[in-house]
């Protein structure tokens, strides 16, 4: 640092300058400090030997410089100065935190591998730095994501072009990234993969089908070509294999072939796994499959779909056991007509077993009852009944006044069973009552009647027989699965794709793999105390404000979740001002971490 002196005709100004590097690594000089005018200088250093004292505060700065310690900084604002045009000065900071996980699982030497076997020249380890950070915090399209990583803090300095090659090249590696993140993660974290829970969802494109992009069954009922993605969860809820397929892939034929592909490259034949899924993989392949190599499983059975006697002996209200409890045997119906007992019960999961035999493997039935489901089911279908008949009273109304055949609404039966329209039936009459063509709907509350004798109760099948603990634990984590497809589709926006190749489109997935597991990791190391919302826009709040050649103003709100995810990443980045040798500080232990 050394002092500047600038004279006029008029005035003599005086400023401390300093060279220091950027953040890309270029080096420049800025103005430290502005001390102003002789009058200033003398009201801060007194009237004797001013200069003098001036170069003491030079020489302590430097001597602080060179022991390594953070300066304290001044700013000074010129309130009739305009900003520099068409110059970033707000930034992300919320990626600082990601990162950290980002280096602790490897993925960057997972990039140097593969930039290492087709030898190309840009950074693919920045370019998927900036996909995965971007798909947490702010999930959008490439093009924008593109232009959302100059707003991260750091040097990630790439071509829009090198966005859509890199999502070619993650594509050809997709199983050697899976592999390789499993094996880095059993470095950093005890593995639970004893139990397995499998599950496939899709997504829509609007777009014409093609060879990749084919139409199927919908879950979300889009009439659109559909992408196929079947995800692997392991106990602890993080993602354990992946596999993407054209939209018309029967669910049933995914599952096999990618568990082949991971007990082998994850070296896990011969382990006493549990595979857990729901009733559209139950097919007698997907069993008998898991049936060896002292693998199990564990599949949802739809108790509507049992034969009427094993239904009539899973709806008896008697002979029910608690966990824990081998003598005592309990009436549903005693119990539901007893208020104080309902309570005392009321979180309880009451089960009975029996044996199912079919064509080839004998297997265990298990039904499970919780009054807390059961009206948890009831509130959800009251609801769904109720906007069947919203919808019912403003189709009839609108028809009735309908005068051309044309504008007559139909409303599509469905029997999607989370779908309100399945409660609506249609009738065509005439004013005698005859059947005739005009269209009126009403509701069908025997429907409802029957659906709700089926509240509270739950059914599987499984080959773990005498192992009923097992059975209702494997059960009760069945929601970790659905909760991260939800963080997948929801708040990691997933089905915003915007690519048409189908190698792209399969980069794109495995980025939302990775951010996937990067969120899971960081909930988990917060000890699951906050929601995927709470962190989320914690870190989509996370921003900086740039003061050339001082350093970022952090500009969010500093709370406990904030405090939290500072001492999970080692180095606060929410003092009054962060400096570029603090910010380089942080990315250098994040690389030097692993």
């Amino acid at each position: 640092m050394r002092l500047k002196k600038t004279v006029t005709k008029s005035n003599t100004t005086y400023c401390i300058i300093w060279d220091y590097n950027k953040l890309n690594g270029k080096r420049t000089t800025g103005v430290y400090e502005a001390l102003g005018n002789e009058q200033k200088l003398i009201e801060r250093f007194g009237p004797e030997n001013t200069i003098d004292k001036v170069y003491e505060y030079i020489n302590s700065l430097n001597a602080m410089e060179k022991e390594n310690k953070e300066k304290p900084i001044s700013l000074t604002l010129n309130p009739n100065k305009q900003i520099e045009k068409d110059v970033d000065r707000s930034f992300f900071s919320g990626h600082l935190i990601l990162r950290k996980i980002y280096y602790d699982l490897e993925i960057n030497k997972i990039c140097d591998l593969i930039k290492s076997k087709y030898h190309f020249e840009f950074d693919l380890n920045k370019v998927v730095e900036c996909l995965v950070f971007a798909r947490i915090i702010w999930p959008s399209s490439k093009l924008s994501t593109y232009s959302q990583s100059r707003r991260f803090i750091g040097n990630y300095d790439f071509d829009i072009q090198h966005v859509y090659r890199s999502l070619g090249y993650l594509a050809k590696e997709i199983n050697t990234i899976q592999t390789e993140l499993f094996n880095n993660s059993n470095k950093l974290l005890n593995r639970n993969y004893k139990v397995i829970y499998y599950d496939c969802t899709n997504y829509f494109f609007y777009t014409e089908e093609d060879k990749f992009r084919k139409y199927g069954i919908s879950k979300q009922h889009q009439p659109h070509p559909l992408v196929q993605m079947g995800l692997f969860m392991d106990a602890d809820g993080y993602p354990f294999a992946m596999n993407i397929n054209p939209g018309n892939t029967s669910e049933t034929k995914t599952l096999i072939p990618t568990e082949k592909n991971f007990l082998s490259k994850y070296n896990l034949d011969g382990r006493n796994l549990i595979m857990c899924t729901d009733s559209a993989m139950s097919s007698e392949e997907i069993k008998s499959f898991n049936s060896q190599g002292g693998r199990g499983y564990i599949i949802t059975q739809s108790i509507k779909k049992l034969s009427n006697e094993l239904q009539e002996y899973a709806l008896d209200m008697t002979g029910w056991r608690i966990l824990g409890n081998i003598y005592d045997i309990y009436n549903l119906d005693e119990i539901n007509r007893n208020e104080d007992l309902r309570k005392q019960y009321y979180e309880t999961i009451f089960y009975k077993e029996t044996e199912k035999e079919n064509d080839t493997l004998k297997e265990g039935l298990i039904i499970t009852f919780s009054f807390k489901y059961q009206d948890y089911q009831h509130v959800i279908k009251s609801r769904q009944f109720e906007r069947a008949i919203n919808l019912v009273e403003e189709t009839n109304k609108k028809n009735k006044e309908a005068t051309n055949k044309k504008d007559i609404t139909k409303i599509k039966k469905s029997v999607n069973p989370n779908d309100p329209k399945r409660f609506i039936k249609e009738i065509r009459t005439t004013d005698t009552g005859e059947i005739a063509s005009n269209i009126e709907y009403m509701v069908d509350k025997e429907m409802l009647e029957h659906e709700e004798k089926y509240n509270g109760f739950y059914g599987i099948t499984t080959n773990l027989i005498d192992d009923t603990p097992t059975i209702v634990k494997v059960l009760h984590n069945k929601w970790e699965i659905e909760e991260s497809f939800r963080i997948m589709k929801d708040e990691l926006d997933a089905g915003t794709v915007y690519l048409s190749r189908e190698d792209r489109i399969k980069g794109h997935f495995i980025v939302c793999y990775l951010a996937l597991f990067i969120y899971r990791y960081l909930e988990h190391q917060l000890n699951d105390k906050y929601t995927v919302h709470q962190l989320v826009h914690a870190l989509q709040e996370m921003k900086m404000l740039e003061f050339k050649g001082k350093g970022f103003v952090p500009v969010q709100n500093r709370n406990d979740l904030t405090d939290d995810l500072h001492v999970f990443l080692g180095i606060s980045t929410d003092t009054e001002i962060v400096t570029y040798k603090k910010i380089k500080k942080i990315f250098k232990a994040t690389e030097n971490h692993n």
